[in-house]
């Protein structure tokens, strides 16, 4: 039987339905990951908040929908029908977006347990698309939104991160659900009676899961964030004016000038496969010192405290020794993060590792390197931080 050029192209794309779905939602997140900038970006925070509205309602207007049964004209059981497509897209680019924020936020030894699930909820919505219908299952995702949405953005709204702000998120998202549950209530008392107890367990169950995490220092820190990271023979600050600050041996490259103020720090060389599939080693004279630079990223005006954790290992007892704790200030506002830098002299040989953690004690950043005890090597790189 002849089928007209669009008929089969829509009979195509009815057999290959899942695989262009995965296609689709891999290319998505691609996307997401490349054209998300800055955390308090006006646009970003703009984009994240119609998200979560767009979601509320439709979740709102179908359990509207849904208690009055009794309407059957076209234009309503077509709109029944696309509402829970439309909760699904807007829930999946939540999580696209928070799994592009945290991602970039966490260090993956550390908060991995959340960046997988916040990877198993983004394929889950969409595997189970049927299920975005049910009052349960998108009312505790919202919720899970509004938390994890609140965990970060209300630090960018109040320059302030720590325990407190933390706890405030956790009670800003619970009040906003509970206006939304109310706002169900008004809609159809009757339907969400119903199913107020498994929505309130599924709530309880979110707040507990999240809040464990955090002080399990599981949760990435956002809105900080690691832009960069290495270990140096040798740092010096160069300012647009004034006089250069250097600690271990300065570079000749060192005198030059700018009008911003930047770092120049001298390296060991080593290949890019190198950098990939081994850790750096720095070879160290006794007495001199071994340099670690960070530039964390912090909304405007969000001025706190980190700090530079060095821990040794020790292969007797197989576990990590914190040989010393040094506090550095951060300032927000450089879309390359705020530099800083940390260095200790007369390094046992062996694996070395510096925490970079946040005034909550959770995990903004870490660099590994081994130490020898030998002579610097002569062919020492010079790059500009």
């Amino acid at each position: 039987m002849y089928k007209p050029p669009i008929q089969q192209w829509m009979s195509t794309l009815k057999t290959y339905e899942r695989h262009i779905s995965a296609i689709a939602m891999a290319g998505g997140f691609a996307f997401d990951f490349f054209s998300y900038g800055r955390v308090d970006h006006p646009v970003t925070q703009t984009l994240l908040i119609v998200y979560l509205g767009v979601a509320a309602f439709s979740i709102a207007l179908l359990h509207w929908l849904e208690a009055h049964q009794e309407w059957v004209s076209k234009f309503v059981v077509t709109l029944r029908s696309y509402l829970p497509a439309l909760t699904q897209f807007v829930l999946g680019s939540l999580w696209s977006a928070f799994l592009v924020f945290y991602a970039r936020s966490g260090v993956l030894a550390g908060s991995w347990p959340f960046l997988l699930i916040l990877f198993a909820i983004f394929i889950g919505n969409e595997v189970f698309k049927r299920y975005h219908a049910r009052l349960i299952f998108t009312t505790t995702l919202l919720f899970f939104a509004l938390f994890s949405y609140c965990a970060f953005m209300l630090p960018v709204f109040t320059k302030s991160i720590g325990v407190a702000m933390f706890l405030a998120s956790g009670v800003v998202a619970v009040a906003v659900f509970a206006g939304f549950l109310w706002l169900l209530s008004k809609l159809s008392r009757s339907r969400l009676g119903e199913v107020k107890w498994q929505i309130g367990g599924g709530a309880v169950a979110v707040y507990a899961l999240v809040t464990a995490l955090y002080f399990l220092d599981v949760l990435p820190p956002l809105p900080l964030a690691m832009q960069q990271a290495g270990v140096y023979h040798s740092i010096c600050r160069v300012p647009a004016r004034g006089a250069i600050r250097c600690i271990g041996t300065k570079p000749d490259t060192a005198l030059a000038r700018a009008r911003s103020m930047y770092y120049l720090a001298a390296e060991e060389p080593r290949s890019f496969v190198a950098s990939l599939i081994s850790r750096r080693t720095v070879h160290v004279e006794p007495g001199k010192p071994v340099i670690v630079f960070g530039a964390v990223f912090a909304p405007v005006d969000l001025n706190t405290t980190t700090y530079y954790v060095w821990q040794h290992y020790d292969d007797q007892h197989s576990n990590w020794d914190t040989v010393q704790r040094l506090t550095n200030s951060l300032r927000g506002g450089r879309d390359k993060g705020y530099r800083n830098y940390s260095y200790k002299t007369n390094l046992d040989p062996g694996l070395w590792r510096v925490d970079v953690v946040s005034v909550d004690g959770r995990l903004i950043g870490r660099t590994e390197f081994n130490v020898v005890n030998a002579p610097v090597p002569d062919d020492l790189k010079v790059v500009r931080l």
